[in-house]
């Protein structure tokens, strides 16, 4: 599948663009030890990563994907500000780019795609950790899970965007490695692309909904066509 004509591509972050799982992973042991609670390998950690900050957190009181309904809401708000500034101190020691993402953008934005972010990490954490990947300079705009009243897999972020940018859903392309990436978009009436290295909890990216699933972020490149090129 080419997507014709698309004005602004707007990317997921953690799981899309970065591997954040070994920061988020030491921020939520930390908090874990502050509490007196078990903690856990990172790569149980990175299955429960991709729906924010809150739920990483409840996931992790719960020791498990499964959030526990017994958890007591003054209690998660408390560990949630333990590992808001465990994250803080620690939000990009290990973070590190996937294969072929910066040159890709660079690409993307020279041929003059407009490149977003629309991330449920929290906004405050989103620009250092761009600023120390080097990637600072190539987002004209950038959405976090706490910049509006809802975050994906509700569309209000994408909404936000095109009427911010003043383009319509049509113009624009989300892309993202997980289904609430999917779903946001489909319910935007916004096209996608589904990327499969990602964390999606072991789920098939395929199957749910996106428009073009790919295993390599350079083949973003290819699934582009310019006005240019369409004429």
């Amino acid at each position: 599948m080419k997507f014709t004509n698309k004005e602004v591509l707007i990317f997921d972050l953690d799981g899309t663009l970065i591997d954040s799982v070994p920061d988020l992973a030491l921020s939520t042991n930390l908090m874990l030890e502050a509490l007196d609670k078990p903690t856990y390998p990172v790569d149980t950690i990175r299955s429960w990563v991709g729906n924010g900050a809150s739920v990483l957190t409840q996931r992790a009181l719960s020791g498990s994907i499964d959030i526990s309904p017994d958890l007591d809401p003054l209690f998660v708000e408390k560990a949630l500000s333990i590992f808001l500034d465990f994250y803080k101190q620690n939000v990009c020691v290990n973070t590190c780019v996937y294969p072929n993402v910066k040159t890709t953008l660079q690409d993307l934005k020279e041929l003059g795609y407009r490149l977003v972010i629309v991330t449920n990490k929290p906004e405050q954490f989103i620009a250092p950790i761009l600023q120390k990947l080097g990637l600072a300079n190539l987002f004209e705009m950038l959405v976090g899970g706490d910049t509006l009243p809802k975050r994906k897999p509700d569309p209000m972020q994408l909404e936000y965007v095109c009427n911010k940018l003043g383009v319509s859903a049509t113009d624009c392309v989300m892309i993202g490695d997980s289904k609430n990436d999917i779903y946001a978009a489909t319910a935007a009436n916004m096209q996608s692309i589904g990327l499969t290295y990602g964390y999606n909890h072991g789920e098939d990216i395929s199957t749910q909904g996106a428009n073009l699933v790919l295993d390599d972020f350079a083949d973003i490149l290819s699934a582009m066509i310019s006005t240019a090129d369409a004429c």
